[in-house]
Parts: structure tokens; C-alpha cells; sequence
């Protein structure tokens, strides 16, 4: 058993708490952030200590971890902190906004011998799992043509404009950092590398000064290419496709997945003939946590690789780069 302290309780922190009750691989059993006052009601509601310096949680031999779901530019300082105090590591998407930066998180947790882990929990949701699986056997085809995805919800219309989520500084290009890097991180999981990528954001509806919308075209390493949408004001929309020369492969989701909906997967081969399956809701958070635990405990594999880690950043970088020149950007 994991004993880890949330680091960072806004609503996702929050979210990442209350997925872990019950748990038998891990327990949050500390909670910290900014402003003690907003966040007594929600200790007291759960029966988990409140703390209020990270340096303290650091100390504290009774904490083996630390679960970062903190602004982004902090996320290199408080991991390079918990290494220095030996302590496992489990930080929030993106891990950082720099591909250097984050290359020299997964080169220090390497030498400490610390598994990372990284808050993807997409990789996790059974659809992305099975279209994973076809893509890795070849049954898509030989050719990898194209894959597409849309992440889509009205989750951040309550995101007031000077908190850091809406900031150009913290959030880059609209939703990237909230959504698109999950299914970036998707697209390079089972395509490989992307080599270039042209993106567009704009502000249609919300006061952030980020924006609401983001676009991106890529072109893979492999000669494949991708597009990637993200909409911060709209009900939710959640679509996934790969195409290879034999299958094209989709998958839809009912509601945003901390809301626990069906998933729903379609698949068409050369015969033409659309294939349906419907999955039961999965909490995909809680796995992804778990499935680290098992890695740092020695019982699993843990499935994303630090070439992986770097490269999402890499590719966000890249995003926020030519989204301010409206160039292709090699990542």
C-alpha cells in the first residue's frame, strides 16, 4: 500500500481524491494546497489531514508519495524536491510545458530509480485499450493512414479569466493542456513520433485569455497524419478514430470520463460492414493511479516509456509555438 499525499485540490485533485477511496493500492492519506480556508471543508469531508507547506509533506515519514496536480510550471521544482526526499512521484499532464524541462524530470526520476507516474488516464479506458491492441497487431492494415480525435466539453466555462487554467502562461493554446494532450499522448502511443504540425486557437465564447478552441494538424514521423480538436464551451464530445489500409476503428464516449458513461466502439473492415460494441463505465483515473502503484511496487510493468513523456511535452510545445507564429513547428 501506497501512502500519498494530494498535492493540489482544485477540481481535479478533488476528483483524483474521491477515485481512490476504497482503494487497496493506494491511500491519499495527506492533502495540501495554496489556501488552507478553501479547502478545510473538503479535509474535514474526507478525514484526511491537512497540510500546509509541501516541504513539511516532504518530511513526513509517513507519506511515500506525492500525487502533483499543481499549476504546470511547478511541476519540475516539486518533482526535483520529492526526489531529493525520496519519494515516489505521480504527476499530473502535462508534466511540464518545455520539451527540456521535462526532459530532465524523466533524466533525474531515471537516476533516482523513480517510476513516474503520469496523468494519461486515457491509455486507460478499455475502448483506447482494444484500438491500441488492433493498431499493435497489424489488423488495421500494414499501412497506418490517419487517425482523429475530438476531446470536447463545458467543464472550464466556470474557469474565471485570471485563474491559471485560462492563462496563456500555464495553459498554452486553449484546451491543449486541459484535453488535446491526452489524445496527442493517444496518438503517439500507437502511431509513434510526430515530426511537424500546424495548430490554430481561438476565443469564441469564454474570457480566458488562453481561448476556448484549439486545432491542430500533425504529420507523423512514419509518413501517417493526425488532427486533434479541442473545445472548451460546448457540450461534451468525445471521439477517437484510426484508419489504417484495412480498418478504420472508432471509438465515442457518452460523457466525459470522470462521469463514468459507456464507451462505445465501431469498427469497418474490407467487408464494409459496421461493427458495434458497448463497454461498461470504467474509472480510468483510478486505474492508471493503480497500475502505477503496481510498477513501483515491483508487480507490473508500468506502460508509458520516458521517450513517451518527453515527446507529448515536445509535441505542446510545438503547439503553442504555431499557434503564436501560424507555422509549422517540427517537435
Amino acid at each position: 500500500m501506497i501512502r500519498a499525499a494530494m498535492i493540489g485540490l482544485g477540481w481535479w485533485g478533488r476528483h483524483m481524491v474521491k477515485s481512490l477511496e476504497g482503494s487497496e493500492k493506494i491511500a491519499v492519506n495527506r492533502l495540501m494546497a495554496r489556501t488552507r480556508s478553501k479547502h478545510e471543508g473538503f479535509a474535514e469531508e474526507t478525514g484526511i489531514p491537512f497540510v500546509d507547506d509541501y516541504a513539511q509533506i516532504l518530511a513526513d515519514p509517513d507519506v511515500d508519495a506525492v500525487i502533483l496536480c499543481t499549476p504546470h510550471s511547478q511541476h519540475e521544482e516539486q518533482v526535483m524536491a520529492a526526489l531529493d526526499a525520496g519519494k515516489q512521484i505521480f504527476c499530473e499532464k502535462p508534466l511540464s510545458l518545455t520539451k527540456a524541462s521535462a526532459q530532465r524530470m524523466v533524466d533525474a526520476c531515471e537516476a533516482a530509480g523513480v517510476i513516474m507516474g503520469v496523468g494519461h488516464e486515457r491509455r486507460f479506458e478499455p475502448t483506447m485499450e482494444k484500438i491500441a491492441e488492433l493498431v499493435a497487431s497489424g489488423a488495421i492494415g500494414g499501412t497506418q493512414m490517419h487517425c482523429e480525435a475530438n476531446f470536447s466539453h463545458s467543464i472550464f466555462t466556470n474557469v474565471k479569466a485570471d485563474e491559471w487554467r485560462g492563462s496563456t502562461e500555464e495553459a498554452p493554446a486553449a484546451g491543449m493542456t486541459g484535453m488535446g494532450v491526452h489524445l496527442t499522448d493517444l496518438f503517439l502511443s500507437m502511431f509513434g513520433p510526430v515530426e511537424k504540425l500546424l495548430a490554430q486557437s481561438a476565443r469564441r465564447k469564454l474570457p480566458l485569455p488562453t481561448g476556448d478552441l484549439v486545432n491542430v494538424n500533425l504529420k507523423f514521423a512514419s509518413g501517417a497524419t493526425g488532427f486533434v480538436a479541442a473545445i472548451s464551451a460546448t457540450p461534451y464530445y468525445g471521439r477517437f478514430t484510426v484508419f489504417g489500409d484495412d480498418m478504420w476503428v472508432e471509438a465515442r464516449d457518452d460523457s466525459h470520463p470522470q462521469h463514468g458513461g459507456k464507451t462505445h466502439l465501431i469498427t469497418c473492415g474490407k467487408d464494409e460492414v459496421q461493427h458495434s460494441e458497448t463497454f461498461p463505465p470504467l474509472d480510468p483515473v483510478r486505474a492508471n493511479l493503480e497500475a502505477w502503484a503496481d510498477a513501483v511496487e515491483g508487480r507490473a510493468e508500468y506502460r508509458f516509456t520516458n521517450e513517451q513523456r518527453v515527446h507529448n511535452v515536445a509535441i505542446l510545445e510545438a503547439i503553442a509555438k504555431s499557434v503564436e507564429s501560424g507555422q509549422w513547428e517540427t517537435v
